[in-house]
């Protein structure tokens, strides 16, 4: 997990899937993108990742221009090159090609200590209707729990 300040969460993706495996991947980003990350000017929403020509990209993903940028800068929404192992984009391609259910999501970008965007990506099987209702009754219970524990 990161150690960074900046984090952007996608929030709905651990209601909405379950992850069987995780991978950090580094992202090609230009100028203005790392700028407009690092003010925490991105958003996960409505994101997913696919494999093309053995390459791994992610599509939706919203990074606001760069206030200060001028006639360079970015497209918001265009895909992004995501940068992993060809040992890991195979499995990913594997699985999410011939497996029905499975998807890859984000579910973190953040900047590393050394100053590089990274992304944290899940190979991930949607959750059914019932799924998400025990989600949140666990998610209740376990609120139920703290608040007698601090009672007493």
């Amino acid at each position: 997990m990161p150690k960074g300040k900046i984090m952007i969460k996608n929030k709905k993706a651990s209601f909405d899937y379950f992850f069987i495996d995780t991978y950090t991947a580094g992202m090609v980003l230009t100028g203005t993108e790392i700028k407009s990350i690092r003010q925490g000017k991105a958003s996960l929403v409505d994101t997913f990742c696919y494999v093309h020509n053995g390459e791994i990209w992610v599509k939706g993903m919203n990074i606001s221009p760069y206030f200060y940028g001028s006639y360079n800068n970015h497209e918001q929404k265009r895909d992004r090159k995501l940068l992993l192992n060809k040992k890991e984009i195979k499995y990913l391609e594997v699985n999410t090609k011939h497996q029905s259910g499975f998807t890859i999501i984000p579910i973190c970008v953040y900047i590393n200590e050394n100053g590089f965007a990274k992304m944290d990506i899940a190979l991930a099987k949607g959750k059914k209707e019932y799924d998400k209702r025990n989600t949140l009754k666990d998610k209740e219970d376990r609120r139920e729990m703290d608040r007698a524990i601090k009672r007493f």
